[in-house]
């Protein structure tokens, strides 16, 4: 430990001098990430805030180290990331930094941040930095740090001056880690640190910086030979999804690193390729069209409906039902094209002013799914033909539509349906897992076979089978104890010997018992690891933010050979759930209710969902069972991706792919898998999800 005074009054100056600096705006820098895959420099962190919603993943290795690192910019100046890291042994750890304040002419951009603050505390560190763009080519940063970035020429805490608490940083790191390790937080030792980048092209970056880690676990651990406290490096950026560095690390090391980046926000294909929507019939220039005649008579309906069912069908809708009662037209259909019920809404809307007929002015939608009507949306076909063309359509189309609950009897004239009730296929499929602690990452590559009878639109018997082809998640590796029952930490003996099984079979029904009240009730093989029955009820109301649900199950742990038959462990398990919508992309989830292993304890979760249907979130879940009884990671905990396939293609579909990346899968929290809950089929065709996507009403 060194005297603060001369190091502090150097800082002082340092930062007075570069917060005096008038300079270019920072816009067109790109965010630089480091080795640890969060902005920065090489090794030390910067003030930076990438662009809202941006989501990296960056791999980095050097020496006996490697880093897989997930950060997303969850909120334009808050920052998250999940690491999963090697350095004697394999690790865990959660990051989090806000940008307090953005750069400006004079004032530089500052940030304060955590290092793994949730988790075994290997690299439990803190830090305030600015940064400033200096000139057009060169942005400088500097901070102060403790824990690990106080390792090297460390001095007294400042922070001591308000409490003699904060000079000493108590050892409590913990070895099953999961535990916030707020007891460390901004005490012990400060140092300072601080480093450069110097844009050399619009893709090519030089780095050098001064760390104030010392490395010393990796020194006594690892085998780590740290000589200077100086790195260099260069990062390459062609475009805005990739970068690549490479590094000479405190005098001894060689280092490179790969980040790919995402923009949720946008899409290779903004336009779709979908094909242009049907434009809007004019009434007055329809006068005498035979397909917007009067449906006065049965003949007369029966032939508008059909003519309608198969228009509609031309677009990848299913209509179900349709009626006119004077001037009002009651359309009740199923949208299997477009992830958008908005967009669907629009669509179908447009086919409805060819076939309606003329004295019809007012149009009633009902969009279905699983045979259950979400909505009743009732538009104005006067605002329909003014607004085609008109500028903001969009809003001026979502303030005169009036939205309402569809419960209740479908339209008197169905439609007869030519497509087939029984569908089947076969595909690939990959299947990955991540972080196990023999082996950091498994994966099979086999085929599935799936099928779908439609009994009625809301009763529907499917199932899956599965057969691996190659893989190494048969390699099952050591079952840690645990005085729970055995309900997750087995998962990789399910289909290991056997070489695949059933993976689900299950007949699901759902209804619309009332007003608001929405039902399903699932019954079957209904995951990889339980069968047995599940029930639900859910209350939405149609233009409410709030949603209440209940769920009862009696689970059956099956046999891991995934065939037909049951182990002697079964349960019975329940939540109540409650959930939010923010109306700004966020929705929180609340579930409470007694788990598969018998414990008592909640799950929160909260997601940001992005317009284009990208959905990023987070969990945890903490029950009755004591840290220690759980193992290690003390709590289940995770984040949950769902990437919207029209994102990725391009073309119109419903289907996407949903990934959990769970820090460590054990017994304790774990919830039955059921698919299809209600809630996520609801919400889609409510006002509030509805409304964030109603700029796609004209597409």
């Amino acid at each position: 430990m060194v005297s603060v005074n001369k190091k502090f009054l150097f800082a002082c100056a340092a930062v007075a001098a570069v917060c005096a600096t008038t300079s270019v705006a920072q816009d067109d820098w790109r965010t630089n990430y480091t080795l640890y895959g969060t902005p920065g420099i090489i090794d030390m962190p910067s003030a930076v805030a990438p662009a809202d919603g941006e989501l990296s993943a960056t791999l980095a290795m050097f020496a006996e180290n490697w880093r897989t690192t997930f950060s997303f910019q969850v909120l334009p100046r808050l920052t998250g990331s999940f690491r999963y890291s090697h350095i004697y042994s394999y690790d865990r750890s959660f990051d989090l930094q806000y940008q307090i304040a953005t750069e400006g002419q004079y004032r530089p951009a500052i940030a304060v941040g955590l290092r793994d603050f949730l988790g075994t505390g290997l690299y439990s560190s803190e830090f305030i930095v600015a940064t400033k763009t200096v000139s057009p080519n060169v942005r400088v940063s500097g901070g102060l740090g403790w824990g690990r970035l106080a390792s090297h020429n460390g001095f007294t805490n400042p922070l001591g001056a308000l409490d003699e608490a904060f000079e000493v940083r108590p050892n409590d790191r913990s070895g099953k880690g999961g535990t916030v390790l707020s007891g460390r937080f901004f005490r012990g030792d400060a140092a300072f640190f601080g480093g450069a980048e110097f844009r050399v092209s619009d893709e090519l970056t030089a780095l050098v910086e001064y760390s104030s880690d010392a490395y010393n676990i990796e020194e006594s651990r690892a085998g780590f030979d740290r000589r200077s406290p100086l790195n260099f490096g260069v990062k390459w950026q062609p475009n805005s999804t990739y970068q690549l560095g490479a590094y000479y690390l405190y005098g001894t090391d060689i280092g490179i690193s790969a980040t790919i980046i995402i923009d949720p926000t946008s899409s290779s294909f903004p336009s779709g390729l979908e094909t242009a929507p049907m434009p809007v019939g004019v009434r007055a220039e329809a006068e005498g069209v035979a397909a917007a005649a009067s449906w006065d008579t049965p003949s007369a309906q029966a032939s508008g409906v059909e003519t309608l069912g198969q228009v509609m069908a031309t677009d990848g809708f299913r209509l179900l039902g349709a009626e006119v009662n004077g001037n009002t037209m009651r359309v009740r259909y199923e949208n299997s094209t477009y992830r958008a019920e908005a967009q669907g809404l629009g669509r179908v809307a447009r086919m409805l002013s060819h076939v309606a007929p003329t004295n019809v002015d007012t149009f009633i939608l009902e969009p279905t799914q699983h045979g259950i009507a979400l909505s009743a949306v009732t538009i104005s076909r006067d605002d329909l033909e003014e607004l085609e063309n008109a500028p903001n359509a969009a809003a001026l189309s979502y303030d005169r539509a009036i939205f309402g609950d569809a419960a209740g009897a479908a339209p008197m004239i169905g439609w007869d349906d030519p497509n087939p009730a029984f569908l089947w296929g076969i595909s690939p499929y990959l299947e990955v897992s991540l972080f196990d602690g023999d082996n950091p990452a498994r994966a099979d590559l086999g085929l599935e076979a799936s099928f779908q009878y439609e009994i009625q639109p809301n009763l529907v018997l499917s199932g899956a089978y599965r057969h691996r082809l190659v893989g190494n998640r048969d390699e099952i590796g050591s079952i840690s104890p645990s005085t729970l029952p055995p309900i997750r930490r087995e998962g990789l003996r399910y289909g290991a010997e056997s070489g695949g099984g059933i993976e689900n079979l299950t007949l699901t029904w759902y209804g619309r018992p009332a007003t608001d009240l929405y039902s399903r009730v699932s019954l079957g093989y209904l995951e990889r690891m339980f069968g047995g029955v599940s029930a639900e009820l859910l209350w939405k109301p149609i233009d409410s933010p709030l949603a209440l649900g209940a769920e009862v199950n009696y689970a059956i742990q099956r046999d891991f050979d995934l065939g037909f038959g049951f182990q002697d462990y079964d349960i019975v398990t329940g939540h109540v759930s409650a959930y939010y919508d923010f109306d700004n992309g966020f929705q929180a989830q609340l579930d409470v209710g007694r788990y598969l292993a018998g414990d008592i304890g909640a799950t929160f979760r909260l997601d940001r969902e992005f317009d284009n249907g990208w959905k990023i979130g987070a969990y945890f879940t903490l029950t009755d069972v004591p840290f220690d009884d759980f193992g290690e990671g003390s709590f289940d905990k995770g984040i949950v991706f769902e990437i919207p396939t029209d994102w990725v293609l391009g073309r119109p579909t419903r289907n996407s792919t949903a990934t959990r990346l769970s820090s460590l899968e054990r017994d304790g929290g774990a919830r039955l898998r059921v698919d299809g809950r209600l809630y996520e089929i609801v919400q889609d065709g409510h006002q509030g999800t509805m409304g964030d996507q109603w700029g796609r009403y004209w597409r």
